[in-house]
């Protein structure tokens, strides 16, 4: 049994409530270099240290695409905890930080090339430390809608958290969406064990690739259409190529690319779904919801970093 699908609009707390997300904090390192990487020496390159994390973008991202209340679980550094917590609640998300002694707060650095896209090398530091020590079902208090973070799934204590939180969202009756975040990590982990711990969200983010790999499709329409009869929406980014949304077995919209001038594509993804998730809670239907996350996204790869632009710590 599975909370009601997406495909109807809802009258009742899902139009009113907050979003909870789950999820990563974390501090980039973005690297903007024109010319091809030269093993063994120098290659010239733009970098700045930025504020970023999955979770911590989308929920900013939320935030500035309309949504009043946005609360963030995350782990980090005790070391950083302050400034974090800072730079969200100036991004309007309120931060429900655990601050680690152990572990530093997660660092990403993010490798962008002449065509913005961009290659990750990542140390989750605390973000994976998260814990059921560190979930209550109080946390759910006055939310619509929870989000996880598919990051969360990919080490045992906060796979076990996810759990829980999954668990006390249906018996409250809280839609819960799931990005996964991350191809390579998932391939890993095992896809049968990934759609397993995601067992009754209702709504699955994927990007194309993530969708390819979870269902052995090659076809990406294929693909979306069969997640979602794993849940009940499942909504697939296509970069540049725009949205795909399917329901109940079948693709049900496909919705166009806004046109930028891309710098960095990082937080891309993050943006497409804090706005996809800001969207469904204002009463929109999944197609309208993700017509305004491709908007998000359009405006996420004309600035460096994961963070909207106009807020604490984002570049030009």
């Amino acid at each position: 049994m599975r909370p009601p699908g997406e495909g109807a609009r809802s009258t009742g707390p899902a139009a009113t409530g907050a979003l909870l997300v789950v999820g990563d904090v974390a501090t980039d390192v973005v690297a903007r270099h024109d010319a091809a990487l030269t093993h063994g020496t120098d290659t010239a390159a733009v970098i700045r240290t930025l504020p970023g994390g999955a979770g911590a973008n989308a929920a900013c991202w939320a935030a500035h695409s309309g949504c009043a209340d946005v609360r963030l679980l995350g782990r980090v550094g005790a070391g950083t905890a302050d400034r974090h917590g800072t730079l969200l609640r100036d991004s309007g998300v309120r931060p429900l930080l655990v601050p680690d002694e152990e572990a530093p707060t997660a660092t990403i650095v993010a490798l962008v090339d002449a065509q913005a896209e961009r290659t990750f090398l990542t140390d989750s530091g605390a973000a994976l430390r998260l814990c059921p020590a560190d979930w209550s079902a109080g946390l759910l208090d006055g939310v619509a809608r929870l989000h996880l973070s598919g990051y969360l799934f990919f080490s045992e204590p906060s796979r076990e958290l996810a759990g829980l939180a999954l668990a006390d969202a249906f018996d409250r009756g809280v839609r819960v969406s799931v990005d996964p975040a991350s191809a390579g990590f998932i391939a890993s982990l095992g896809v049968d064990r990934f759609l397993a711990a995601t067992a009754g969200a209702a709504v699955l983010l994927p990007n194309a690739d993530e969708a390819r790999l979870l269902t052995g499709l090659p076809d990406v329409a294929d693909a979306a259409a069969k997640l979602s009869r794993h849940v009940p929406l499942a909504v697939v980014t296509l970069g540049a190529g725009g949205a795909l949304v399917a329901e109940s077995g079948a693709v049900t919209a496909r919705v166009s690319a806004v046109p930028a001038t891309a710098v960095d594509s990082t937080g891309a993804g993050d943006a497409f779904t804090g706005a996809f998730l800001a969207a469904l809670l204002a009463g929109a239907s999944p197609a309208a919801a993700a017509s305004a996350g491709c908007r998000a996204g359009a405006q996420a790869v004309t600035v460096c970093g994961g963070r909207p632009p106009g807020r604490p710590g984002t570049g030009p």
